[in-house]
């Protein structure tokens, strides 16, 4: 066992900390200084306050408006979801500024996830891209045209770590890495918040779910969560810690319950972690009726108790619910809640509004007209689509297709604009949507090479009536492509599945098709990784397109047809089925390792044969130990070699860096894109560490016959993670590294990291 030498120094990925800022931050703490002794105990709990504008009718807003006015409401989601009040973002606002005691600005939010009416890719799809400047501008766009319309706050990023892809809302996080999901939450948060969230097109960035949210049960939206201190530490901490240290201004809590504690009022979460030991200065709020959710977990009694286990715990702003303006006043007499804790959250909120300059600003930035859904965003989001495309096989080269090719194009998700936006649209228009048929129509420029039969009519659809009719199309055809998958409401919040195969009557269309011997391309449109079963020999191209957003069309064509090489990596683990789940790659290496030649497969054992004959290791006799695809997977139409490892740090000590690179070369026909991933391996730690962790990555653009070295420097706090007394250390010892491909390929070498400081 190693000896434990060195606490890691915390890694700062953020500049916030400028002399200007700092003044800046002062100016504002003194403005809070002299407006909260003028405050009303019921004005305070007003800043507490957050309305779900969409919930009301007209009868109700005026009595909301009130509420305003009487100082009692902080802010508002979902405006832009009512004809109640055309106007309304202006309107609420100048009543709150010209008619409530303090002239105290609201705060408008919405869920602005993937794309305001400009819609990029699902969250998991960008994560696909392994592209933080992709992702960041993708954000930075959704910040400018939601801030048109008056929208300064986007509950987003989502950076739940999730290893179960039954569940819905897979499909809004950045995959199952937490290197990667801090990399890339940092670049939405900056996309969104930029670095400086007062000019009126920047919004407030607001992290979620806090905390553990990805680890529900049974993958079983708002199910309990059980996360070990160290791995929740360990792997669903980082991204949360990455983004505060970048500049995160909100935190919205989570539905779920950790270790039988209700997220809402999670005071280990909640002060221990995120006030305590991160520091962090922005204000929490609750998941939407979290609140009093916690009366059906069992937790709270009644509104009352609840509002008081939240309030307590550390959550300042209650969205939609209203038991902190109905209860807190009393709650503070009763000595149940104090004063000084309602100041302390109160200056949470008006910390984070002063500096989003709601004074300065109060109003929407407006031209919206000329912003949203401009040509610049529509090709970024084209960009954006292309980028998150996963090949995942091109057997004999099918792909890319030729111009002249004659196509059948068939299959639920072919010509279907609004199922390609994916989950999380809020503002998003299937008008706007420009969907694979007419831009292939469009791109061809000749009908008769185009032959389009749905087969079936949406993605569950179990009618066949239509497949002859579909295999006909095949038969007259050279090429066809199958567009399929799963429609945008089977992922999503509450919309967990346990059969993740392609729903419907899809497998059965798909081996008709191949049936008729004419090559396969098929397209997967979906929130979450698929069951494949025989769809991935039936086969010749695969490639998995997520919920690609407005432009899918277009950017798939340019996939398709070669105008760019496709360049996306899986961003988590993808299952052989259901039984396999949980899987990810970095987990634990068991006392009993398989291999390929460990253990006999299912239908090879022989019938009556002694107990221990098949083998004994960590595998399943049906599924074996190896996923579908692994994490980082993803070909191109270039091809790729590694070569010429070199650790030029073979002994390191603590605080020093690792130095390893390798040649990479393009040794295909065309220029591509390659992701060249760093990962490594504690090899013996005080407590047992993972097969590997990803650690680091680069893009890497090369025409054929092109080499380049690619170069890595890990700092050796890079290794740390949480020991049984859960203090954070980097741990001196013998450490494998891989660059590779994926998580599961690679060039291999050592190091070791010695307890000498440097």
């Amino acid at each position: 066992m190693k000896k434990l030498l060195s606490l890691c120094l915390p890694l700062v990925l953020a500049s916030a900390g400028t002399v200007q800022a700092q003044m800046d931050n002062q100016a504002i703490e003194a403005r809070i200084d002299q407006l909260l002794p003028t405050m009303s105990v019921k004005e305070k709990v007003g800043q507490l306050a957050l309305r779900d504008f969409g919930m009301y009718d007209a009868k109700q807003l005026e009595d909301i408006k009130q509420q305003i006015r009487d100082g009692e409401v902080g802010g508002f989601l979902n405006v832009s979801f009512s004809s109640v009040d055309k106007n309304a973002f202006a309107s609420l606002q100048k009543i709150a500024i010209e008619e409530s005691p303090h002239g105290i600005p609201l705060i408008f939010g919405q869920d602005v996830i993937h794309g305001y009416e400009t819609i990029f890719p699902i969250p998991l799809g960008q994560a696909a891209s392994w592209n933080p400047e992709l992702i960041e501008q993708g954000a930075r766009i959704a910040a400018r045209e939601a801030t048109a319309d008056g929208i300064r706050w986007t509950f987003a990023p989502m950076i739940d770590i999730s290893r179960d892809p039954r569940w819905g809302r897979i499909a809004e996080t950045l995959g199952e890495d937490p290197y990667l999901a801090s990399v890339l939450g940092v670049a939405m948060t900056r996309g969104f918040q930029t670095d400086d969230p007062s000019q009126p097109d920047a919004m407030a960035a607001s992290a979620k779910h806090f905390v553990g949210y990805g680890a529900a049960e049974a993958g079983k939206d708002y199910n309990a969560a059980y996360i070990p201190e160290a791995t929740l530490r360990d792997v669903y901490l980082p991204p949360f810690k990455a983004a505060i240290d970048a500049g995160l201004m909100t935190i919205m809590s989570s539905y779920n319950t950790l270790n039988d504690i209700p997220a809402t009022a999670n005071e280990f979460a909640l002060k221990t972690l995120l006030r305590e030991e991160w520091g962090f200065d922005g204000f929490v709020v609750s998941d939407w009726n979290a609140v009093m959710e916690m009366i059906p977990h069992g937790f709270a009694r009644d509104a009352k108790h609840a509002a008081e286990l939240a309030a307590n715990a550390g959550v300042d702003f209650e969205m939609y619910t209203d038991t902190y303006r109905q209860h807190l006043p009393a709650l503070i007499k009763e000595g149940k809640f104090s004063e000084q804790k309602l100041d302390a959250a109160v200056r949470h909120m008006l910390r984070i509004k002063m500096r989003l300059g709601l004074w300065e600003n109060p109003y929407p930035a407006g031209n919206r007209d000329a912003i949203v859904l401009s040509d610049e965003h529509l090709q970024a989001a084209r960009v954006a689509a292309r980028e998150s495309f996963v090949l995942l096989k091109n057997a004999k080269q099918l792909l890319p297709l030729k111009k002249n090719t004659k196509v059948a194009l068939i299959g639920p998700l072919a010509n279907a604009p609004h199922e390609q936006l994916g989950t999380w649209i809020y503002n998003g228009n299937k008008k706007d949507s420009h969907p694979l048929l007419p831009a292939l129509q469009a791109y061809l420029g000749n009908d008769s090479l185009i032959t389009y039969v749905p087969g079936l009519e949406f993605s569950r659809d179990t009618r066949t009536a239509h497949f002859d009719k579909a295999v006909k199309a095949a038969q007259n055809a050279d090429v066809v492509v199958y567009v399929g998958g799963e429609e945008s409401i089977l992922s999503g919040e509450g919309h967990s599945r346990g059969d993740i195969a392609l729903p419907g009557a899809q497998q059965q269309l798909i081996r008709r098709l191949s049936e008729t011997g004419k090559p396969l391309v098929t397209v997967l449109l979906a929130g979450r990784p698929i069951e494949l079963g025989d769809v991935r020999e039936q086969s010749q191209a695969l490639m998995m397109a997520w919920h690609p957003g407005t432009m899918a069309g277009p950017a798939l064509v340019d996939v398709l047809y070669g105008e760019v090489s496709p360049l996306g990596r899986l961003p988590l683990t993808w299952p052989k089925a259901e039984g396999q789940i949980p899987v990810y790659y970095n987990h634990m290496a068991t006392g009993r390792p398989p291999t390929d030649d460990n253990y006999t497969r299912i239908g090879e054992i022989e019938v009556g044969v002694f107990q221990h004959a098949p083998g004994n290791s960590a595998n399943h006799l049906d599924y074996g130990h190896t996923p579908e695809f692994p994490f980082g997977f993803g070909l191109t139409y270039g091809e790729f070699s590694y070569s010429d490892l070199t650790i030029a740090t073979k002994t390191v000590p603590l605080g020093g860096t690792i130095k390893a690179s390798a040649t990479v070369k393009n040794t295909g026909k065309v220029a591509a894109t390659e992701i060249v991933q760093l990962y490594v391996q504690d090899i013996v730690g005080s407590r047992t560490r993972p097969v590997r962790e990803l650690k680091g990555f680069k893009r890497v653009s090369l025409k054929p016959g092109e080499s380049q070295t690619v170069e890595f420097n890990l700092h050796t706090d890079a290794l740390a993670f949480h020991n049984q007394a859960m203090e954070k250390v980097t741990e001196p010892g013998d450490f494998n590294l891989w660059i590779a491909k994926d998580s599961a390929s690679g060039l291999q070498g050592e190091f070791t990291v010695t307890a000498t400081q440097p």
